[in-house]
C-alpha cells in the first residue's frame, strides 16, 4: 500500500504541494430488532483521494482503481483542477507549516473486533433481547452492534509518510413503552446508536449491555406514569449523556474555522464566534475549560495524525470561559496567524480533508453529581439525548431529552417525561456555576458536514454541569 502512495507522488513532480491518502475501510453492523436478526451489513471500501496545490488553490480528485496508468491520470486530473480553481478566482490559500515525519500509529486496542465470532455477537444481542421484552409495555426493541476498521496511508511531496490503523467499536439498544396514547424511549447506554470508541471488543464488554436491560425496561414502564416535564425558568442539571450533544452543537461546531471563515455555510450554517472574538470573547463562565484533544484513549477523534500530516494534539479552545482557539487545518489557520491544531479529517478516500471536530471536552471539575443537585432548590435534572435543533450561526438552539427528575430542595424527587430546553448559546454557557467530576468519553457516530456532504465520528469527553436559570418545558405527547 505504501508503494501505491509513493507512486502517486512520483508523478507530482514540480508541483507547489501534493498528497496522496490511500484508505481502506472495512465496516460490520448487527441490527436485532423485537427478537429477529433484521440485518447484518458488511461492507468494505478502498481508494485513492490525491490533493494538488497550485499557486494557492485545490484541485482534489479520487478513484478506486489503484492501478498504475490510474493512479498517474488521477493526478493529471488533480492538477487540471487545481489550475481550473486558479482561474476561477479567490484568495490563494498558504499551508502551515508542519515538520515532515514518517511514523507508523495503531490504536490501541487488546481484541481486534473483526476476529470475534459473528454468532458470539448475535447472541449477546438476543440475550439482552430476551431481558428487554419482558417489560408489560414494551411494544419495540432494538439493539446493534458496530466495528469499523480504517487502514490508511498518507504521503506528501513534503516527505511525509504515516501509516496508520484506527479499530473502533460500539453499539447499544433503545425500547419504545406505549400505553393510552403515550408512547416513550429509552436507551442504553445513548440513543442514535448508543456509544462508540476506538478500542477492541473490549468496549462491548465494558458497557455490559446485559446487567443495564433490566433498568432500561424498568425506566421506560416508568415513564408512562410519568408527568410531562414543568414549564418556566429553573436551575438545570445536565447528566454527561445530554452534554455530550450540548458541546458538539453549541461549541465544536461553532469553532471549526472554515465555519467560522464563511467556507461552510451552505450544509450547516456559519458560525457566531467570529475573528474578531478570539482571546477576548466571553464564551462562558469562568468554569468553562474546553480543549481539542486528538490524543485521548478511546476518542472517535482520537489518532496520531491528521488527514493533512499534521500530529495530535491537545490544545484549549476554551479557557476560563474565553475563548482561545479554533479547530483549524493546514489552509485555514494561516487566517488567524497560527498552526494548525490537526483537525483536518476526511471521511473516506473519495472525499477531500476538511475542518472536523476531534474530540472537543469540556474538562472536569471538583464536584460531585450529587453536590450539584444539591445545589439546587427548584429545579430539573436530565439525561440521554432524544432531540437537537440549532440556528444557522449556532447560536440559538433547543434540546430535548428522554428523561428527566424535578429537583426539590437539593433532592432528586418525581420523574418526568420529555424536557426541553432552550438557550442562546453564549448565555447559556455563562450560567454553568458547578462542572462534576464524573468525566465520561461519548461518541458521536453521525456528525454530517460538507458539500459533498461527510459522515464523521467524533468524540466528546464531559462531566455532568449545572446551570442557572435555563427555559424549560416538555414535548407534548
Amino acid at each position: 500500500m505504501k508503494d501505491l502512495v509513493s507512486t502517486a507522488l512520483d508523478f507530482m513532480e514540480g508541483v507547489d504541494y501534493g498528497d496522496a491518502r490511500l484508505v481502506q475501510i472495512q465496516e460490520q453492523q448487527i441490527t436485532v430488532r423485537d427478537g429477529k436478526v433484521e440485518r447484518i451489513q458488511v461492507s468494505e471500501s478502498l481508494g485513492m483521494g490525491i490533493r494538488i496545490l497550485d499557486h494557492g488553490f485545490w484541485g482534489f480528485y479520487a478513484t478506486h482503481d489503484l492501478s498504475v496508468a490510474n493512479i498517474a491520470e488521477a493526478v493529471k486530473q488533480a492538477k487540471a483542477i487545481a489550475q481550473a480553481s486558479r482561474i476561477a478566482g479567490g484568495r490563494p490559500l498558504q499551508l502551515a507549516e508542519v515538520d515532515p515525519v514518517q511514523d507508523t500509529y495503531v490504536t490501541p486496542h487488546q481484541v481486534d473486533p473483526f476476529a470475534v465470532p459473528l454468532d458470539q455477537k448475535i447472541e449477546l444481542l438476543l440475550k439482552t433481547d430476551e431481558i428487554l421484552r419482558q417489560g408489560k409495555h414494551i411494544v419495540n426493541r432494538e439493539l446493534q452492534l458496530r466495528f469499523v476498521k480504517r487502514y490508511q496511508v498518507f504521503g506528501s511531496t513534503e516527505g511525509t509518510l504515516i501509516e496508520q490503523t484506527i479499530v473502533e467499536s460500539g453499539g447499544g439498544y433503545h425500547v419504545f413503552a406505549f400505553r393510552d396514547g403515550i408512547l416513550v424511549r429509552r436507551s442504553y447506554p445513548a440513543a442514535h446508536g448508543g456509544n462508540m470508541q476506538r478500542k477492541g471488543y473490549e468496549f462491548i464488554e465494558e458497557m455490559d449491555f446485559l446487567s443495564h436491560a433490566p433498568h432500561v425496561v424498568e425506566e421506560a414502564e416508568a415513564l408512562l406514569k410519568a408527568p410531562p416535564a414543568p414549564e418556566g425558568v429553573m436551575d438545570l442539571v445536565i447528566h454527561h449523556s445530554q452534554m455530550v450533544l450540548q458541546i458538539h452543537e453549541s461549541v465544536g461546531h461553532p469553532l471549526e474555522l472554515d465555519r467560522v471563515l464563511g467556507w461552510e455555510a451552505g450544509y450547516a450554517g456559519e458560525s457566531f464566534a467570529t475573528l474578531d472574538k478570539l482571546d477576548t470573547f466571553q464564551y462562558g463562565s469562568p468554569l468553562m475549560n474546553i480543549t481539542s484533544d486528538s490524543t485521548l484513549p478511546g476518542g472517535l477523534g482520537t489518532y496520531g495524525y491528521d488527514d493533512d500530516g499534521v500530529p495530535a494534539q491537545r490544545v484549549y479552545l476554551i479557557q476560563e470561559g474565553i475563548l482561545r482557539g479554533y479547530l483549524s487545518s493546514r489552509d485555514t489557520a494561516p487566517f488567524i496567524g497560527r498552526k494548525s491544531v490537526g483537525a483536518a479529517r476526511a471521511q473516506d478516500w473519495s472525499r477531500m480533508p476538511i475542518v472536523r471536530m476531534t474530540n472537543v471536552n469540556l474538562e472536569p471539575g471538583e464536584m460531585t453529581l450529587e453536590e450539584l443537585i444539591d445545589g439546587v432548590k427548584d429545579g430539573l435534572f436530565i439525561m440521554t439525548n432524544k432531540s437537537w435543533s440549532i440556528d444557522q450561526r449556532r447560536l440559538n438552539f433547543q434540546f430535548a431529552t428522554e428523561i428527566g427528575w424535578r429537583i426539590r430542595n437539593g433532592k432528586l424527587a418525581e420523574m418526568v417525561r420529555t424536557p426541553i430546553y432552550s438557550g442562546i448559546t453564549p448565555v447559556f454557557w455563562r450560567s454553568m456555576d458547578g462542572v462534576a467530576n464524573d468525566w465520561y468519553l461519548w461518541g458521536i457516530q453521525n456528525c454530517g458536514k460538507g458539500e459533498p456532504s461527510q459522515a464523521m465520528h467524533t468524540g466528546h469527553g464531559t462531566p455532568s454541569a449545572r446551570f442557572r436559570n435555563v427555559r424549560v418545558g416538555s414535548v407534548r405527547d
